[in-house]
């Protein structure tokens, strides 16, 4: 890899590294290419991204950017899987390391927040942007909705008894 190059792989870390909800860092030593490629589909899946990339390149690229914390797991054969959603990749990489004992997840970066094997497990376990945008539609709705069941309810109330009387008065 000649220098151009190298330049231009830090500068596309750099802009992972700044525009990223959440960078987790992992091990991957012994994975086959197959379950690489399963670990990028599902990331694909989720909205997430995987990266490998050298360790001192990547450093290079963290060098002033808010997730600077993580350059301490920055060693062996590490993997970046990283989203804009702050917690699709956590969940990502959560379900494969269960999945792939050889799969290790050393730590992240939530923003300027440093997290441990801890904290990325914590972030896996929140609810995604979509599930937070469903759960606050479904609570908007649910007053419109009962108040529309209490206006109508009266008024059934009201049928069923004058249905009441009638059978009544009809027997």
């Amino acid at each position: 890899m000649d220098r151009a190059q190298k330049e231009k792989v830090v500068d596309e870390l750099g802009q992972i590294f700044e525009s990223s909800g959440v960078v987790v860092v992992a091990h991957y030593a012994g994975l086959t290419v197959a379950e690489m490629q399963d670990l990028r589909a599902r990331a694909r899946d989720n909205g997430s991204s995987v990266r490998v990339a050298k360790n001192r390149l990547a450093k290079i690229a963290l060098d002033g950017k808010p997730c600077e914390s993580i350059a301490d797991y920055l060693t062996g054969m590490t993997v970046l899987t990283f989203s804009e959603d702050p917690v699709a990749a956590a969940k990502v990489s959560e379900e494969f390391a269960k999945e792939n004992d050889k799969f290790v997840i050393l730590g992240g970066a939530m923003g300027e927040n440093a997290l441990d094997r801890a904290g990325v497990t914590a972030v896996s376990k929140m609810p995604s942007r979509e599930e937070l945008i469903s759960t606050i539609a479904g609570m908007l709705g649910a007053p419109a909705s009962n108040i529309a069941g209490s206006i109508g309810a009266p008024a059934s109330n009201i049928a069923s008894i004058l249905s009441t009387i009638e059978d009544k008065a009809a027997a």
